[in-house]
């Protein structure tokens, strides 16, 4: 198989994107995806778990009409700020320049999530470790609560909501996640927010933006492409399953975004909603069925079948509770493969594939990744729901 320097061969580049640090971020898959689907042809797509909606602001971008869907509460507000917004970025400037200009005060957040720069994460009340300093509550505390203040279009509080989060992501003190935060204070921690108008889209097409379990709008989202990410999970039978759910790893953007002050948990103050026996997706279920069979494969299986399009992308991730042999076999069972991508992170290459069993091996290697595109055996009929 032909070993080629990553995206050495790609012939198309991919549009720049906004983002969260993010455990399931394509940013550097994204101009592998985007050729993809080019391939295709897509005028509708579906980003059937669009996450920080790096994909569908990428496709938005590159002329397609995307339908974003996920569970969480903050990526519908990322989707809703790039794909839905009518106005220009001097609509927000004089909302983002008065968020700016509060003056901190101590709140929710602050009581939760802050801590002091000198010794504050290691004695007394606030032996537990934060991931924000409070100078950042804070200003989080006075922001968060104006925005609930002002006149605002559901629109236009996406787009300042979004301000907010990109603003706290980058003055955290955290691996990247809510689930668990550094010993000591992260360098950029120290810098004060500062709220900027996010690089808004264009709006040339209506798109849409769902929140809800994908199986609920598979009826109704007959698209030319979808594109699924789905969170596998973790194949390390002694992991816990929470450590894979990525309600537990951002928890805080969904509080944010709800500014609910909801009941908290554990350590890494957690929301309640996110614990185990509340907060799972059947995507990353660690059980296997009577059969034996892992409950995710069944679920990718349905997800496939169900899909009401000609083509299919999907991402895999070596080392993921589906194995590369189950996976094989439900591709192999809806559709034909048009053409198969494999990234090697660790030694920063790329091969391409056609449809043999080559990959399978490769995919029982940690820190890859894997898109297949795929064209369905049977593809959907007309006469759905329009979103």
């Amino acid at each position: 198989m032909q070993t080629l320097s990553l995206f050495e061969h790609l012939v198309v580049d991919a549009p720049k994107t906004e983002g969260i640090k993010y455990a399931g971020s394509k940013l550097k898959l994204l101009p592998c995806i985007i050729q993809l689907i080019c391939r295709a042809k897509p005028k509708t797509v579906l980003d059937g778990f669009a996450g920080t909606t790096r994909v569908s602001q990428a496709l938005a971008q590159a002329g397609h009409r995307v339908i974003a869907n996920d569970l969480s509460a903050w990526s519908k507000v990322f989707g809703t700020c790039y794909l839905l917004n009518p106005h220009p970025p001097e609509h927000y400037q004089p909302l983002i320049d008065h968020l700016n200009a509060l003056p901190g005060k101590d709140g929710w957040f602050t009581e939760h999530y802050g801590g002091e720069p000198n010794g504050g994460c290691s004695a007394g009340k606030d032996s537990l470790k934060k991931p924000w300093q409070k100078h950042n509550t804070r200003r989080l505390d006075a922001i968060r609560g104006e925005i609930d203040r002002l006149s605002l279009s559901e629109v236009e509080k996406a787009v300042l909501l979004t301000s907010l989060i990109l603003a706290m992501d980058e003055v955290d003190s955290t691996l990247g996640h809510f689930a668990s935060y550094l010993n000591d204070w992260s360098p950029r921690s120290y810098k004060k927010i500062h709220l900027r108008v996010p690089s808004l889209i264009p709006k040339s097409e209506a798109h849409a933006v769902h929140q809800g379990d994908i199986f609920d709008l598979m009826p109704k989202a007959e698209v030319d492409l979808a594109y699924f990410d789905p969170p596998y999970g973790s194949n390390n039978e002694k992991m816990p399953p929470s450590r894979v759910r990525y309600a537990a790893y951002y928890h805080l953007w969904t509080t944010i975004c709800l500014n609910d002050k909801p009941e908290l948990f554990g350590k890494a103050n957690r929301r309640v909603d996110t614990s185990d026996t509340l907060a799972n997706s059947v995507f990353e279920d660690f059980r296997r069925n009577a059969a034996g069979r892992f409950i995710v494969v069944d679920a990718i299986e349905r997800l496939l079948r169900a899909t009401r399009a000609r083509h299919i992308l999907l991402s895999y991730s070596s080392g993921g509770r589906a194995t590369a042999e189950e996976l094989n076999s439900v591709i192999s069972s809806v559709g034909q493969l048009v053409e198969a991508l494999e990234v090697d992170y660790r030694k920063n290459v790329m091969a391409g594939m056609r449809w043999t069993n080559e990959w399978i091996n490769d995919a029982e290697t940690p820190h890859k990744e894997f898109l297949f595109l795929i064209e369905k055996n049977n593809h959907c009929l007309p006469g759905s729901t329009e979103l």
